[in-house]
């Protein structure tokens, strides 16, 4: 079974972060962000990731944002932004993202994200859908939320 982990702020970290540098994911990379927020073993990171092993195979940033001023959803309320969700190549198609989806889901909260060309599979198949408003376009960006009743009732540990 796949647990996800909050990962901490520590060198360890900084070290597993590299390996998916390494893959050419540099729009997805988290080290430089990490690097300047690192504090030794941090417990608030917004960072989760799931190993295979001691191996660190996929990760996500997930944020709460206050919802007072947000284009993105109809009534303004807080948020979660999920942001550089990566896998490394050779744990692809094996379901660690969709487990990373579905772990930021479990908060019953919005959430926005701005997802990586090619994904649009990827995201129609987690219930994501595009923004209805013009201003998050107006800004070069795309979009995609999703809302906790878009999915029905999701019972435990049942993933898309």
């Amino acid at each position: 079974m796949m647990k996800v982990e909050r990962l901490l702020i520590n060198y360890k970290t900084l070290e597993e972060f590299k390996k998916f540098k390494e893959y050419g994911m540099q729009e997805l990379s988290m080290l430089e962000e990490l690097q300047e927020n690192i504090i030794e073993n941090d417990s608030s990171s917004p960072f989760y990731g799931i190993y295979f092993g001691d191996t660190l195979v996929a990760r996500m940033s997930l944020y709460q944002t206050n919802g007072k001023s947000n284009p993105y959803f109809e009534h303004h309320q807080d948020y979660l932004e999920l942001w550089k969700l990566e896998v490394l190549p050779g744990y692809q198609k094996n379901g660690y993202g969709t487990t990373l989806v579905e772990f930021a889901k479990s908060f019953r909260m919005p959430i926005r994200t701005n997802p990586r060309m090619k994904s649009t599979g990827f995201w129609d198949k987690m219930n994501f859908e595009p923004v209805k408003y013009d201003m998050a376009r107006d800004k070069g960006e795309n979009p995609l939320i999703w809302h906790p009743d878009m999915d029905g009732e999701m019972t435990s540990g049942e993933t898309a």
